[in-house]
């Protein structure tokens, strides 16, 4: 099964992260959580889910994974900040890895100028931002961009953003 890298830091969508990592779970994947410290504690915007980070940044290969998932809420725009996130999140796009982004995860990518050409969404204020990255924005609860790129907009879209994922990962 498949290893994927999960990028996020304090204030992220609590739901955005729990649903997909277990639907990953749920399916045989293995979810390895990082941000700037291994073993720091991390808190969702919600206050539903705190996280204990598996492995710092400075520490991983993006070659040792098989796909990235960006959770929204804060946490994107706060990662985007830090140039060892950026480049981490650009290496699986150049390298046509599966990249999995909901709500503002895709600002990771915006600012890893990844997004130039493809199709893809996210939460409704940062599309005029995707497209001034180059994306061409689709406002619809799922879109897949060369079986490569998974974006979805909000929680409730999760069942789409999630059925697409597992799809790339069979």
């Amino acid at each position: 099964m498949s290893k994927i890298a999960c990028i996020l830091t304090d204030m992220f969508e609590d739901i955005e992260y729990k649903a997909p990592v277990k639907a990953f779970k749920d399916n045989g994947h293995e979810v390895v959580t990082m941000e700037k410290e291994q073993g720091k504690k991390i808190k969702g915007k919600n206050k539903e889910s705190k996280v204990t980070i598996d492995a710092s940044i400075d520490d991983v290969n993006p070659d040792e994974f098989d796909a990235l998932f960006i959770p929204g809420g804060f946490s994107p725009d706060q990662l985007r900040a830090d140039d060892r996130f950026v480049a981490f999140a650009k290496h699986f796009m150049d390298v046509k890895k599966p990249v999995f982004a909901i709500c503002h995860g895709p600002q990771l990518l915006i600012t890893a100028k990844a997004l130039e050409g493809r199709k893809a969404t996210g939460f409704k204020s940062i599309h005029v931002d995707m497209e001034y990255a180059g994306a061409l924005v689709q406002d619809e609860e799922v879109v897949v961009c060369n079986n490569q790129l998974v974006t979805s907009r909000e929680p409730k879209d999760i069942p789409a953003f999630n059925k697409e994922a597992l799809a790339l990962l069979k």
